[in-house]
């Protein structure tokens, strides 16, 4: 049976939006596998399934490049958000999206019938060491070193409906990605595995981030990411709360808000549709 997709992007950080209000999607971690590949299938950091919500009319599921599923994603949320507004599946221009990270809720900036942006509501953070998860003293990870086979890392961690750890470093953009992020993905202290940010400081309301992330490798951008990246950047006293992240292919504004939650906003934009066979 054929599977219609859209390919929709969020700063580069691409997926594979596949409706599934009246059809079950038949093993989506291999689904995901097979049409993520860059080489032998569509090509995309994962897929992401548009299904009914339990509580709200909408829900998402999200299967990374390699199968597994993520809790949340930034980028997606925005795309989703884009997608069925644009096809009428609302008409609202806030409503919330399920993930498997809670609620989200999304705020639509539209323009000629499009939508421009959106800002979403990546909920209250959390530091506990037990929150992320991570193994180790309770207590928040600010800039705690971790064991690597090549060296030893600083990691300050976070968790944004999602693990992540950031990693400050002199020029994000020359950071060894496919070298430390997938020892650090992988860590034995990380139960569950972890993003892992790449993070360097510009000023008190700038900040370059370059992502690993789990379970899709280097993408393009991460939406938790930049919230993770930014996170970090606030407590331990580098940036304000409101700051930029410039990222590959454009910028994402994160806020902690005095209401205790993250908001992200930013572009999202859609590339094509078409049929898997």
């Amino acid at each position: 049976m054929s599977i219609t997709f859209t390919k929709m992007h969020g700063l580069g950080n691409d997926y594979l939006f596949i409706e599934a209000f009246d059809r079950e999607i038949d093993n989506p971690p291999e689904l995901s596998r097979r049409m993520s590949h860059r080489h032998l299938g569509v090509g995309a950091d994962g897929i992401i399934l548009i299904m009914p919500g339990k509580e709200h009319p909408f829900r998402m599921r999200m299967f990374n490049a390699d199968g597994s599923e993520a809790e949340t994603c930034g980028n997606g949320i925005r795309c989703f958000a884009k997608y069925v507004y644009e096809r009428g599946m609302t008409r609202d221009l806030e409503f919330v999206i399920e993930t498997g990270g809670g609620p989200n809720r999304v705020e639509l900036r539209v323009d000629g019938g499009k939508v421009a942006s959106v800002r979403s509501n990546m909920g209250t953070p959390e530091f506990e060491r037990s929150k992320i998860p991570m193994l180790g003293p309770a207590g928040r990870v600010l800039e705690e070193d971790l064991e690597l086979d090549c060296g030893t890392v600083q990691i300050t961690c976070s968790n944004i409906g999602n693990p992540h750890a950031a990693i400050f470093v002199p020029d994000a953009t020359k950071a060894p990605l496919t070298e430390i992020g997938p020892k650090v993905e992988n860590h034995p202290k990380f139960p569950q595995r972890t993003n892992v940010e790449f993070v360097t400081v510009l000023d008190r309301s700038n900040i370059v981030m370059r992502i690993w992330e789990r379970g899709s490798g280097v993408t393009m951008a991460s939406g938790s990411g930049s919230c993770g990246a930014a996170l970090a950047s606030m407590i331990t006293g580098r940036t304000d709360r409101k700051v930029n992240v410039l990222l590959v292919y454009g910028v994402l504004a994160i806020e902690w808000a005095n209401d205790g939650c993250v908001y992200q906003e930013g572009p999202a934009t859609e590339v094509f549709s078409g049929t898997w066979e």
